[in-house]
């Protein structure tokens, strides 16, 4: 099945369109097969949202976007399975916010990392003037023993502000502890991930990439003090309360 195989007024659309591109990329070799799951357990937390963006989603994504911003080294951090589903949305947010964009994995090898960065290039990284780094690897991340500790210097591991969507939770930890401001994207607000963020996005990241994206436009010509305004007032503990609370209460359709 392709994309326009799928119908958008079919009531699964978004649900189709996310598998297909998670099995797409395990074909073209930038997705491994455990993305394959971590895709389903997020599918099952997207559902009880009812497969929407929440208002305090929203908000953080707002959020997420005046601290990008606010960033003097911003980076996006990129996995297989943000490179299968949304490469051309993370390109696009990268050059609204003059961010790096860093290919990290779990499962690493030279043919993944390789084939990602070409992926993204392909979705017009090249173009839009968007660095794509992680294959230089000469630093690495402090308490991970893991290939995910492996990264740029003059990346993640120069960055101030991080954006690490679908993570897992040590290395989100791992990055905490270095000092670096982390933007996750977690449709679990239990998670480690979403718990040391200091933006958690509970949000599908087939929205809220594209959500941060058009926030930060909107943004592009806000004082430095109302962006620091608008991360001031953002509530990362309200926010998660919210979207366990909508979890919780969701309506099986």
């Amino acid at each position: 099945m392709s994309e326009i195989d799928v119908p958008e007024s079919h009531p699964r659309y978004q649900s189709l369109l996310t598998r297909h591109r998670i099995e797409a990329g395990v074909e073209k070799g930038i997705t491994s097969k455990q993305g394959l799951i971590a895709e389903g357990r997020g599918e099952a937390f997207d559902y009880l949202l009812g497969e929407r963006t929440t208002d305090s989603a929203d908000a953080a994504e707002r959020a997420a976007a005046a601290l990008l911003l606010l960033a003097d080294r911003p980076v996006l951090s990129v996995n297989g399975n943000v490179a299968a589903l949304v490469p051309g949305e993370i390109v696009e947010l990268a050059a609204a916010v003059d961010a790096d964009v860093e290919v990290n994995l779990f499962n690493r090898t030279d043919e993944r990392m390789a084939a990602i960065a070409g992926h993204l290039r392909e979705h017009g990284a090249a173009e839009a003037g968007v660095e794509i780094k992680g294959l230089t690897a000469d630093a690495r991340i402090p308490g991970l023993e893991h290939e995910r500790s492996k990264v740029d210097a003059d990346g993640i591991g120069a960055a101030d502000v991080v954006l690490v969507p679908l993570e897992d939770g040590d290395r989100a930890e791992a990055l905490a502890a270095m000092g670096k401001s982390e933007i996750v994207i977690d449709l679990n607000p239990l998670s480690r991930s979403a718990q040391v963020a200091a933006i958690p996005i509970v949000d599908n990241i087939i929205r809220a990439v594209p959500n941060v994206t058009e926030h930060a436009e909107a943004l592009r010509e806000a004082s430095r003090e109302e962006l620091e305004g608008i991360v001031a007032d953002f509530d990362r503990e309200a926010a998660l309360s919210a979207a366990e609370d909508a979890i919780r209460s969701g309506d099986l359709e």
